[in-house]
């Protein structure tokens, strides 16, 4: 099984998008991307210093079209999962078919402007706290009035609040770890982004999602994502929720996954997962940065990805786990009886409690594929609604 994930701010370098700008209408993209992003992508891909596309308003749109642009070159059919990292998730959701890439890239803009003038409206910032104990960082983080605003596994959680509150953490830092404060314009996914939060709701009810056409991770708990619009709605959220990473990196675990790709500017999910997943789930990994690396992450998706098929398909929407735990069937309900969209068919028993799973559309409940008291693991299949042929 493979996974595409979509990097977040901070993975961005000088000049990166510069040799894909010589693929074949890779240019006239970043254009029409600019004009819906309301930045110069072309610019910030290749002529821009560091300090300018360090400006979140610009970061955010750039990072969203180069994980777009290098995707187009990759045979997506055969990637089971994607995931991203924080605005990276706008790129993902894309990649999942819940976003027109003109959605994802408008989105983007619309997210770096209103969370750079979010910032600008009080000081604050963020600082990552590496090592320690993990009780004793979180609760370190809250005795200074903070947020745990990454959790990004492999001993690394964000910290991020007021300029004092960092100030105070530095001088305490938790048994056996190290503050390092990050060059950032604020406090992002805390309530400080509220403002953001309210202004990229506005713009987002306008969009009419798709739902996925494979599996889909949300960085609020690492779970699978069934409904377009559920996606939606978490992308607004997680303007001002943490970042879970962690999550994410259990569940491509869980799944069983077995080769990664992370699209440009890649490196620090791949680093991320490299600590994190180690012997018996260690993923087969490659960076795509430039166009010299296509040819190393096919290669990868032919060896790990889905199988092509050839076979007359069966219309039909599969029903996934959202996370993983213990499945029961919602009672009296049999195979053959009509559901109808978002009507609960079920539940998942989880360690933080039952989670509804929901049809996603109106038809007939066709199958379980699970049943009472099975383990079942985030993004697995539990039933299939509908039942025409093609």
């Amino acid at each position: 099984m493979l996974a595409v994930l979509s990097p977040g701010q901070g993975s961005q370098k000088p000049g990166f998008l510069t040799p894909w700008l010589d693929l074949e209408g890779a240019e006239a993209r970043l254009r029409w991307w600019s004009a819906l992003a309301g930045v110069d992508l072309v610019h910030l891909g290749t002529a821009a210093d560091a300090d300018e596309i360090k400006d979140t308003a610009r970061t955010q749109p750039l990072l969203v079209a180069a994980a777009l642009l290098a995707a187009e070159h990759l045979p997506m059919h055969d990637v089971a999962v994607t995931a991203g990292h924080s605005v990276g998730e706008l790129g993902a959701a894309a990649l999942a078919g819940v976003l027109s890439a003109e959605a994802a890239v408008t989105l983007a803009g619309v997210r770096g402007r209103e969370m750079a003038a979010a910032c600008a409206l009080e000081p604050t910032g963020m600082a990552a706290v590496l090592g320690g104990d993990p009780a004793e960082v979180l609760a370190a983080i809250e005795a200074h009035g903070l947020h745990p605003a990454n959790r990004n596994g492999a001993g690394q959680v964000v910290a991020a609040g007021s300029l004092d509150g960092l100030d105070k953490l530095a001088a305490e830092p938790p048994a056996k770890a190290r503050i390092i404060r990050l060059q950032v314009a604020g406090a992002f996914h805390t309530p400080y982004m509220a403002p953001a939060e309210a202004a990229l709701a506005a713009v987002a009810a306008g969009i009419t999602p798709a739902d996925p056409t494979r599996i889909l991770l949300s960085n609020r708990d690492g779970s699978a994502v069934n409904h377009g619009r559920d996606m939606v709605q978490r992308l607004v959220r997680q303007v001002t929720a943490p970042v879970r990473w962690d999550l994410c990196m259990r569940t491509l675990a869980d799944l069983g996954v077995t080769g990664v790709i992370e699209l440009p500017p890649a490196g620090t999910l791949a680093g991320l997962v490299k600590r994190e997943l180690k012997g018996g789930n260690a993923p087969e990994i490659v960076t795509l940065n430039t166009p010299d690396d296509l040819p190393a992450a096919r290669d990868l998706i032919a060896r790990h990805g889905a199988a092509p098929s050839h076979e007359p398909a069966i219309q039909f929407r599969v029903v996934v786990a959202p996370s993983a735990g213990t499945f029961t069937p919602a009672g009296g309900l049999a195979e053959g009886e009509t559901v109808r969209a978002g009507q609960v068919i079920g539940h998942v028993a989880t360690r933080q409690g039952p989670v509804d799973v929901a049809a996603h559309d109106s038809g007939v409940l066709t199958e379980w594929l699970a049943h009472h008291d099975d383990p079942v693991a985030p993004g697995q299949p539990l039933a299939r609604i509908g039942g025409q042929n093609s």
